[in-house]
């Protein structure tokens, strides 16, 4: 059983975010690839204390970038979007 702070890495602060907080009360996070819609759900319900009503998730795949003649690619990292029960919301996305 993987513990509720390493599933959930960090918030993701976006223009995109922000529209969805306020219109829709959905939240965005960078969390493990591994982790599925479930064990998201309830991490986000132990860490912060709120309802999720829906969870949705995707990979976004890592960019090439180059640095004079070497080529590399960005790291591919899985994103989650928490849509919250009306009247639930998280504190630490009210203070940015």
């Amino acid at each position: 059983m993987k513990n509720a702070h390493d599933i959930i890495i960090r918030p993701v602060i976006s223009e995109k975010a922000d529209e969805g907080r306020e219109l829709e009360n959905t939240y965005a996070f960078e969390v493990r690839r591994d982790a599925n819609k479930i064990e998201i759900r309830q991490a986000v319900e132990s860490v912060f204390q709120v309802k999720v009503k829906n969870v949705t998730t995707l990979v976004n795949r890592g960019k090439m970038r180059r640095v004079g003649k070497h080529e590399g690619q960005k790291r591919n990292w899985k994103k989650a979007y928490v849509t919250l029960v009306e009247g639930h919301s998280i504190q630490i996305f009210e203070s940015v």
